[in-house]
């Protein structure tokens, strides 16, 4: 039996038990379109770090994989303390295009190419701001990071990007 297939009581019930046995909750959504109106919760993280000539930088990133998780990235948060941010893999090498719609806070977004290394930097998008930022190119995944992080740590174009979700990525 789908869960389609239950009276609203028991589909209740089913979604109770669901997120008691530990399955996330729901994204919270306008009921007509489907736009997200919060943050998401926190998706699983990993250490990713950047080597940038002499120096190692060390992030813990959550991983947004699925479309959704990628549609909504880090819209509604308050704050991304500076060793953090959200790492956004792609399945195939494309053009990456980013927006700040919803986001609240300035971010770095770094675009990664299939060598690991960055590709380009957009420092402190604007919050809010519904432009495109381009990769200009294709990559294999996009890092946001806290605004500011990048020039404050001496990130740039060339640095080597190092995560076990890179490793076999090309």
């Amino acid at each position: 039996m789908t869960l389609w297939n239950l009276s609203p009581v028991r589909l209740l019930a089913a979604a109770l038990f669901l997120t008691a046995a530990g399955m996330p909750a729901a994204l919270a959504a306008d009921t007509e379109t489907g736009e997200p109106t919060a943050a998401q919760p926190e998706l699983p993280r990993e250490s990713l770090t950047i080597v940038s000539g002499s120096s190692r930088h060390v992030f813990s990133v959550e991983l947004a994989k699925t479309p959704r998780q990628q549609q909504v990235g880090e819209m509604f948060r308050t704050h991304i303390p500076d060793d953090r941010g959200m790492l956004f893999l792609w399945v195939y090498p494309q053009e990456s295009n980013m927006w700040m719609e919803n986001t609240l806070v300035p971010l770095d977004i770094v675009f990664i190419g299939r060598d690991h290394k960055i590709q380009a930097i957009e420092e402190n998008a604007v919050p809010l701001s519904l432009a495109h930022i381009s990769s200009h190119g294709p990559v294999t995944a996009t890092l946001e990071l806290a605004g500011g992080v990048t020039r404050k740590l001496g990130i740039s174009v060339g640095d080597e990007v190092e995560s076990p979700s890179l490793a076999n990525r090309h």
